[in-house]
């Protein structure tokens, strides 16, 4: 069932009072844990982007900002209890869309803000040996702990300092060691 419903999810875009981002975002994710909801509600994101500062004197300092504050992006099946859930979760001030319907996001509007809507073919599972062969790890070998088909991502551990750490890796940038 959960697979027939990864396919109906959209992403939708939720209007909030400014500055109520995050407590949005912690709370609904409370309550899709308490209604175990995690097959409806998959994803609740507040994007952010590394801005640099430059303050008086000359200095520089890289800080995260909210891409949109006032909303919150959320990755769900749309139905009257989701949109109950939503709509009633405190800071929330509505769903983006003409009256009371809410619209998803199209694809084009999706790939500006970093998510991903087409699925990544993986050959590796949990327990498999990795090679990373892009991005900040590349030539890293690590092994498969965890998986996130919603955000398309496999948390590995490497060895760093000689210990065994978590590194969260995006599918496209993984492949298992025959």
């Amino acid at each position: 069932m959960a697979e027939n419903n990864e396919m109906q999810a959209k992403w939708y875009v939720v209007h909030t009072y400014s500055g109520y981002e995050n407590k949005v975002k912690t709370d609904l994710e409370k309550t899709i844990e308490n209604r175990h909801l995690e097959n409806e509600i998959l994803e609740v994101r507040v994007p952010m982007q590394e801005v640099t500062e430059v303050k008086e004197g000359g200095g520089r300092k890289t800080v995260n900002k909210k891409m949109f504050p006032g909303y919150v992006l959320i990755n769900m099946v749309m139905n009257d209890a989701t949109w109950y859930v939503v709509r009633n979760t405190r800071g929330v001030t509505g769903f983006v869309g003409p009256g009371s319907k809410p619209v998803p996001l199209e694809d084009a509007e999706m790939k500006p803000l970093g998510i991903k809507t087409e699925n990544v073919v993986i050959n590796f599972d949990v327990g498999d040996t990795v090679s990373v062969i892009a991005g900040v790890w590349k030539g890293t070998v690590g092994v498969v702990q965890r998986m996130d088909m919603n955000k398309q991502t496999a948390t590995i551990t490497v060895e760093l300092f000689e210990r065994e750490t978590p590194v969260e890796i995006s599918f496209d940038e993984i492949n298992r060691l025959r």
